[in-house]
């Protein structure tokens, strides 16, 4: 499968528009481009049972039990939300007059800036 160029990155606040989740906002935790997915935080909480067991070649004991894990949802399910209006938005791509590449808000015309957290 061919890699898919996403537009919305980590740390980018979305929210989903279809499914069970309808309606909630979080940030992305990561992105799946090989198949167009994206890991939303508190979104698409789903729940695994795993047994208890012990890895191979290590001394390492792995706890079984019930683990909530949030699973990918699709890229085209979210939309990315302005840091200006805040209101879910489609962009437009542009060159800024600097030549620096830049995605604009559809609803308020605003250059969307991405925050960055830099540790």
């Amino acid at each position: 499968m061919s890699r898919l160029h996403l537009d919305i990155h980590r740390d980018d606040t979305v929210q989903v528009m279809s499914g069970k989740d309808r309606g909630k906002r979080g940030v992305v935790v990561r992105t799946v481009p090989q198949q167009g997915k994206i890991v939303v935080k508190g979104v698409n909480v789903l729940k695994r049972h795993t047994r208890a067991g012990q890895q191979k070649g290590s001394t390492t004991v792995r706890q079984g039990g019930i683990v909530d894990f949030e699973a990918p949802l699709d890229y085209s399910n979210v939309m990315l939300v302005c840091n200006k209006c805040d209101k879910p938005t489609r962009i437009r791509k542009t060159v800024l007059p600097n030549g620096q590449k830049a995605i604009v808000c559809v609803n308020c015309g605003e250059i969307y800036e991405r925050v960055r957290n830099k540790i």
